[in-house]
This record gives structure tokens, sequence and C-alpha cells, in this order.
């Protein structure tokens, strides 16, 4: 898995590490049973300091994408899969949006609303 930040940007380091790995997942590239790296070596890796990393995976075990495993680690859950299924299904809305005419805000307008819905 590899986790991309940006030292520059205006968000949180905790934040784009789990979008990050929120991005990886809903990919593809990651899926339910994977084993993220340890927030030591993660750390290590990116230069920040160990509890941001673990910030991160607090957020993700909160969202319920993460388990964390004392002695085994922080493992993608179920809620993975999911999360990958509705990135394609986006992917597919957006194109027949943009096959349709549609801008990128009155898709968002319609999927908001629709959220609210179902509410």
């Amino acid at each position: 898995m590899l986790v991309d930040i940006d030292p520059t940007s205006d968000a949180p380091i905790f934040t784009q590490i789990a979008d990050s790995v929120r991005s990886d997942v809903a990919a593809g590239r990651s899926g339910a049973g994977d084993r993220l790296p340890s927030a030591r070596d993660l750390a290590s890796a990116l230069e920040v300091n160990v509890h941001t990393v673990l910030h991160a995976y607090q957020q993700l075990r909160d969202e319920g994408l993460v388990e964390l495993r004392r002695g085994r680690g922080a493992v993608l859950t179920a809620a993975a899969d999911t999360l990958s299924a509705v990135h394609d299904d986006i992917t597919a809305l957006a194109a027949k949006a943009i096959s349709a005419g549609l801008s990128p805000e009155t898709l968002s307008a319609l999927v908001k609303e629709a959220t609210r819905a179902l509410d």
C-alpha cells in the first residue's frame, strides 16, 4: 500500500493518510483482510510522528473501515469491499452523467438530494 501525503497541503497529515488509505481501497488496490503497515513503519517512511498515523488509523476504525487488533495491527474490514463496489458504481454514474452532458455540480447536487431522501 502506497500512502501519499503533501506536507504543503492545508489538510492535516492524519487526514491525508486516512484519505490515501480510502483511495487505495476505493480503487481496489486493497481489500478486506489486508493489513495496513504498522503505525511505526508508516510513520518512519513518511517521516511523521507515530501518533499522527495512529490518529488516521483511529479515524478509519471509527468509520468501520479498519479493525485495530492488538498484536496484529490494522486490518481492513469487509467495509473495504463495500467501499470499492460503491466507487465502481459512482464511476459508472459519473460516466453516464458526462455522456448526458451534466456538469459535476449538477451530479453532485443530485447525489446530495438522493442521499437526503434516503436519510
